[in-house]
């Protein structure tokens, strides 16, 4: 499945997603994304690291990549399903679901990505070592 059907991008709209910027930033960000992820889990603060790729100013994580200082279209947060569960971004009722999805977080990195027209989480394979 592509990114675009995650975030309802099926609307016949000849710009360019800006979904296609984001994956080239991934591919560029991902070892250091897959380190990150990996401490997390290591120091114990989850089992469930989340990034958070936006655009614009969000107060969500701790900034890891700026796109400012590495010329970039994107910048990644780095975020936890309880940072996200305890700013009601994922609702409680819905945490159990959100875990079951979860995609292995060895091969996969869980980004919230965050554009003008809403929000999504999109599961994206680390590149291969």
């Amino acid at each position: 499945m592509d990114p675009e059907e995650l975030l309802n991008e099926n609307n016949n709209q000849k710009k360019e997603s800006p979904l296609k910027s984001l994956e080239v930033d991934l591919r560029l960000y991902s070892e250091s994304i897959r380190e990150i992820s990996v401490e997390i889990m290591v120091e114990g603060l989850s089992s469930y690291p989340i990034f958070v790729a936006h655009q614009h100013e969000v107060s969500l994580g701790e900034l890891i990549l700026d796109k400012e200082d590495l010329n970039t279209d994107w910048t990644i947060h780095a975020s936890t399903l309880e940072e996200f569960v305890e700013k009601k971004i994922i609702k409680q009722e819905l945490k159990q679901r959100f875990i079951d999805n979860y995609k292995n977080p060895h091969d996969f990195m869980c980004v919230f990505v965050i554009v003008p027209e809403g929000a999504n989480f999109v599961f994206f394979p680390y590149g291969k070592e």
